[in-house]
C-alpha cells in the first residue's frame, strides 16, 4: 500500500570539480607547506567553491519546490511524503531563517517589555534597545562581509548577542541609578563618567571570561560548533565596545533627571535572599552538597545516544518523511560494509578444461572477470550470499543491496547462471551497459576484488546503539566468515554520525577543562587571592553540573547542540559571580563586617544581577518555540541554568565568603 519514486538531481560539475581540487589542496597542506602559488589557488578556490555551494543549495531549494507543487496537484488522490537528504537540509535552512527573524524579533520585544517593567522609564527602554541593535547589526554585518555561514548550531547566535549585549547595558543602568541617587545635584557628565569609571573593570572581566567560555568551544573538534564560538566572541566583543562608547554617548545627551528610588520589587526578592542565607550557613552547604552529589548521578547517566528524526518536531514534514520512508520502506540511514580480497590471495584456477581459454579468448576476452576475480566466481557467491543474509538479519537493519541481490535476481531467470565460471563471464560481458551499471558497478569494483554491501538502518528505532552496532558487524563477520579486520571497511552516514556523537563526550571534557582553566586564572589575576579564584568558581560548576545531571536524569541525550551548554553556562553565569566579588570587595572594606558587607551587596549589586539573569533566563526561554528539537532544548536547559547560577550566586557564594574568606578579616577586626 505505499510506494515510492526516487528523484536522483544530476551533479553539478562545476561543483565536484571544486571540490576536489579544493580538498587536493587542503591535503597537500596538511602533510607539507603550500608554496605562495598554491596558497593563493587554496583561496581562491575555496572562496569559488563556497559561491557553488551556495548556487547548488540555490538550485535545490527551487526543484524541491517545483517537487511539492507537483505533489499538491495529486494531494486528494493519496497521502504523498517528501523525503531525502536535499530536502532535509532545504528545510532545515528555512528553520535556521525562520528562527533567526522571529526569535530575533522576539526576544527584541520581550527586552523592551522587560526593560519597561523594570525601570519605567522612556530613556532606559530606547538607549539599551538602540545599543543592541547597533551590536546585532554590526555582527551580522560582518558575518555578510566575511561570507561566513549560520548553521544549526549557530542559528541562535542572534538571539545570544541580543541578551548579552542587554546584560552589559542593564549594569550600567543600575550602577547610573545608584551614582544618581548618591549624588542627585551633580551633573550629566559627572554621573556617567562616575558610572563607566566604577563599572568597566567588572564588566571588563565579566566580558573577557565570557568570551573565554565561547572560546573554549574552539577546542571542539567539530566545525561548525568551533564557527559559533568564533562567532559569540566576535559578537561579545562588539557589545562590550558598543555598550562603553554609544550608551554613555547617547546618555550624555540627555539630561541626569530624577533620582529614582531603590526600594521596588527587586530590592525585597535580593533582601529576601540575604534573610534566608544569614545564620543557616549549614543548612545551605548541605543543601548544594545534596544538589552536587544528585547532579553527578545525573551526569553518569548522560549518553550521546539520539535519534536524528527526534531533531524534528512530529508534525515537520521531515519527520513525517523519514518515519515513512523508515518504517514502511526499509530504512533511512546509510551504512557501507565494504569488504577486501585477502592481501596475498592467489588467482584462483577456473576450469581444467584444455579448450577453456580458448572459449573465454573468443568470446570473452582476456579470459573473463570470473577468472581474476576473488569474490565474482562460482565459488566466492555463496559466501557473498551468506554475508548478505547475515547482515539483512540483524535487528536494527532493512534494506540490504548487494551483488547477492543482482546474482538471485539472475538465478531466477537461468539458475545455471551461479554454476558456471564462463557464463558468469560472458553475463558481465554481454550485459548492456546501463543494466550493468545497476547491477554490479555500486557493489562490486572493477577488478573484483572488492565488494560493497549497501545496508539501511532504521533511524526511528528507539532500541538503536550505533556504536555497538559498527562494534558487532567486524566481530560478526570475522568471526563466523573468517575475515582478517583489514578486510573489513564500514563507512556511510551513520559511520559518520555516530563518530561525531561519539566525539561529543571528548569535546565536553575538552571545553569545560578550558573555560575551568581560563577562568581560574583570570579570578586569580582580578582578585589576587587563590581562596576567592576557588570561591568563585565553585558557584559556576555547581550550575553547569546541575544542567549536565538534569539531561542525564531527564534523558536528554548530548548533540552537536547541547554540548555547548554546560560552556555557555559557566561562561554567562560567572558574570554575575565577579560582579559580586567586586563589589563585595570594595564594600568589605568599609566596616569589615562581612554579613554586613553581605546584605549591602544584595541590595546593591544583587539587584543588578537578578536583572540580567532573569533577562537572560526568559530571553532563552523563548527559543522553546522552535520547530527545531536541538533549539528547544538549548533554551530550556540553558535558561535553567542561568536560574541556578542565580540562586547558587546569591545563597552559595555569599555562604562561602562569610565561611572561608571573611573570618579571618572578623577576628582582626574583633581584635
Amino acid at each position: 500500500r505505499t510506494t515510492a519514486i526516487q528523484l536522483i538531481f544530476e551533479d553539478d560539475e562545476n561543483y565536484l570539480t571544486l571540490r576536489e581540487r579544493r580538498n587536493a589542496l587542503r591535503k597537500k597542506e596538511d602533510q607539507q607547506q603550500l608554496t605562495a602559488t598554491e596558497a593563493e589557488l587554496l583561496d581562491a578556490t575555496d572562496h569559488q567553491f563556497q559561491e557553488a555551494n551556495s548556487q547548488l543549495l540555490e538550485n535545490e531549494g527551487r526543484q524541491i519546490l517545483a517537487v511539492r507543487e507537483v505533489l499538491a496537484e495529486h494531494s486528494n488522490n493519496a497521502t504523498l511524503h517528501l523525503g531525502g537528504v536535499p530536502m532535509i537540509v532545504a528545510d532545515s535552512m528555512d528553520f535556521i531563517r525562520h528562527d533567526l527573524v522571529v526569535f530575533g524579533a522576539a526576544v527584541l520585544l520581550f527586552l523592551v517589555i522587560v526593560l519597561a517593567i523594570a525601570f519605567h522609564r522612556p530613556r532606559w527602554v530606547a538607549l539599551p534597545l538602540l545599543v543592541c541593535t547597533a551590536t546585532c547589526l554590526t555582527m551580522v554585518g560582518l558575518l555578510g562581509w566575511l561570507q561566513w555561514r549560520v548553521t544549526v548550531v549557530s542559528s541562535n547566535f542572534l538571539s545570544l548577542v541580543l541578551i548579552l549585549t542587554l546584560a552589559l547595558t542593564l549594569h550600567i543602568i543600575v550602577r547610573y541609578r545608584e551614582v544618581h541617587e548618591a549624588s542627585p545635584q551633580a551633573n550629566q557628565q559627572t554621573l556617567v563618567s562616575e558610572t563607566v569609571r566604577r563599572i568597566v573593570t567588572p564588566c571588563l572581566y565579566t566580558v573577557l571570561t565570557t568570551m573565554v567560555a565561547f572560546g573554549s568551544l574552539v577546542v571542539s573538534g567539530i566545525r561548525p560548533v568551533i564557527d559559533f564560538g568564533w562567532m559569540m566572541v566576535i559578537g561579545l566583543a562588539s557589545a562590550f565596545v558598543l555598550s562603553f562608547t554609544l550608551f554613555p554617548a547617547l546618555l550624555l545627551l540627555l539630561k541626569p533627571g530624577t533620582a529614582w528610588p531603590r526600594k521596588d520589587i527587586t530590592a525585597k526578592i535580593t533582601r529576601l535572599f540575604y534573610t534566608f542565607i544569614h545564620g543557616r550557613s549549614r543548612l545551605i552547604l548541605a543543601l548544594f552538597t545534596a544538589l552536587t552529589i544528585f547532579s553527578a548521578i545525573g551526569i553518569s547517566r548522560l549518553t550521546v545516544e539520539n535519534r536524528f528524526i527526534d531533531y524534528y518536531h512530529k508534525s515537520t514534514e521531515i519527520y513525517r518523511g523519514m518515519e515513512v520512508i523508515d518504517q514502511q520502506l526499509g530504512g533511512t540511514t546509510p551504512l557501507d560494509v565494504i569488504i577486501d580480497a585477502p592481501l596475498n590471495d592467489e588467482t584462483l584456477s577456473v576450469s581444467n578444461d584444455d579448450d577453456f581459454e580458448d572459449i573465454f579468448a573468443t568470446e570473452v576476452g582476456d579470459g573473463g572477470l570470473a577468472t581474476h576475480s576473488y569474490w565474482y566466481n562460482r565459488w566466492r557467491l555463496d559466501e557473498v550470499a551468506s554475508i548478505h543474509d547475515y547482515l539483512d538479519r540483524l535487528p536494527e537493519t532493512g534494506k540490504v543491496i548487494s551483488l547477492a541481490t543482482a546474482m538471485r535476481m539472475l538465478e531466477k531467470v537461468d539458475s545455471n547462471f551461479l554454476k558456471d565460471n564462463l557464463q558468469l563471464s560472458l553475463l558481465y560481458k554481454k550485459l548492456p551497459a546501463d543494466i550493468r551499471t545497476a547491477l554490479f558497478d555500486p557493489y562490486l569494483s572493477t577488478d573484483g576484488d572488492e565488494l560493497r554491501f549497501s545496508v539501511r538502518v532504521y533511524e526511528s528505532d528507539k532500541s538503536l546503539r550505533r556504536a555497538a552496532l559498527l562494534k558487532k558487524i567486524p566481530q560478526d563477520l570475522a568471526r563466523d566468515f573468517e575475515l582478517q579486520p583489514e578486510q573489513i571497511h564500514l563507512s556511510g552516514m551513520l559511520v559518520l554520525y555516530n563518530n561525531m556523537l561519539q566525539s561529543l563526550f571528548r569535546s565536553q571534557v575538552l571545553t569545560l577543562g578550558a573555560v575551568f582553566f581560563a577562568i581560574t586564572v583570570m579570578f586569580l589575576v582580578l582578585f589576587r587571592s587563590v581562596r576567592i579564584a576557588i570561591i568563585g568558581i565553585i558557584p559556576n560548576v555547581l550550575s553547569a553540573a546541575v544542567v549536565l545531571g538534569a539531561m542525564g536524569w531527564l534523558a536528554i541525550p548530548l548533540d552537536i547542540m547541547t554540548i555547548t551548554i554546560a560552556a555557555i553556562t559557566i561562561g554567562i553565569g560567572v558574570d554575575d559571580t565577579i560582579h559580586y566579588l567586586h563589589r563585595f570587595e570594595i564594600e568589605f572594606e568599609r566596616d569589615r563586617d562581612v554579613w554586613a558587607t553581605i546584605g549591602r551587596c544584595h541590595a546593591t549589586i544583587g539587584r543588578a544581577m537578578y536583572y540580567t539573569s532573569i533577562t537572560i533566563m526568559l530571553g532563552f526561554s523563548i527559543l522553546m518555540l522552535s520547530r527545531f528539537v536541538p533549539t528547544l532544548y538549548f533554551g530550556m536547559l540553558t535558561g535553567f541554568a542561568m536560574l541556578i547560577a542565580l540562586l547558587a550566586d546569591l545563597t552559595l557564594l555569599p555562604v562561602l565568603l562569610a565561611t572561608f574568606a571573611g573570618k579571618p578579616k572578623q577576628e582582626h577586626t574583633e581584635t
